[in-house]
């Protein structure tokens, strides 16, 4: 059997399981104020079929992903299996890549990749198969940890896009995406602006996201072919996004005023 196993452990989030541990029960809780824009009533979010979420460092976006993934636990039962999709940071190709890897690994223990979506996914002429696309990828790995600790057991089908339009990668999800499947995409807004000009790039782009623009650039949000492979299936199925909380890296004890990274996590309901 083949283990993709952890790339940022150490970095991006502890790679110590005891402390990983306090670290999401602290980021999953509901009594931290991490600034910035503050959350909405969860109870106003629907029926949750997938969530938008940063894929930082947890000392940075952590908070923001945890907003998110806490709404899961009353419904962990009903999940089976994941849909992942983020954006490749360090390796260039056509289309998306799935891993040959059987299972990723994390402090937190594995979890089974989705065989039987992988075989259904590599009947699309964009699917590669890329053990190299997501061996240091952190846009998928970091939601790993929240996902083991909020749902249990579940599968994964793992996606990262590169050259891709966002109509081919709904065009891949629609079809896997059922009432057992969670959607989880990953991605920041702005990069390395000022903490104003952050702010009012990110409120441009999250009104835009709202609106159910299927247009949003990488400039806006890296992630962006997988928030607009999202807004085709949620225009497509009625569902609407509900936004938990927009902040920037220069909202937490770690980040400075002048170069920050923005972070957004929405709920997508029925």
């Amino acid at each position: 059997m083949t283990i993709r196993p952890p790339a940022v452990a150490g970095r991006f989030y502890s790679d110590d399981p005891a402390q990983l541990t306090q670290d999401l029960r602290q980021l999953l809780s509901d009594d931290i104020d991490q600034g910035g824009e503050p959350a909405i009533d969860p109870a106003t979010c629907g029926s949750i079929r997938g969530l938008i979420v940063p894929h930082a460092g947890y000392v940075f976006s952590g908070r923001t992903a945890g907003l998110a993934y806490r709404l899961l636990k009353p419904i962990a039962d009903q999940i089976s299996r994941v849909i992942l999709v983020g954006p490749s940071h360090r390796v260039a190709f056509e289309g998306c890549a799935i891993p040959k890897a059987e299972q990723f690994s994390t402090p937190l223990g594995n979890v089974a990749i989705d065989q039987q979506g992988v075989a259904a996914l590599m009947e699309d002429a964009n699917i590669i198969v890329s053990d190299q696309a997501h061996q240091l990828e952190h846009s998928l790995e970091v939601h790993l940890p929240f996902l083991q600790t909020c749902l249990g057991q579940f599968t994964l089908l793992p996606i990262v896009t590169c050259d891709v339009t966002a109509e081919q990668v709904a065009r891949m999800i629609e079809p896997l995406w059922d009432p057992h499947t969670l959607l989880v995409v990953s991605s920041d807004l702005s990069h390395f602006h000022s903490y104003s000009e952050c702010n009012k790039i990110d409120e441009r782009t999250c009104r835009e996201i709202e609106s159910g623009s299927t247009d949003i650039s990488p400039y806006e949000a890296c992630g962006s072919t997988g928030i607009n492979a999202a807004n085709y299936i949620i225009r497509a199925h009625g569902y609407h996004l509900t936004r938990l909380s927009r902040v920037n890296s220069g909202d937490t004890q770690y980040g400075d005023k002048q170069r920050v990274v923005g972070y957004v996590s929405y709920t997508i309901c029925q």
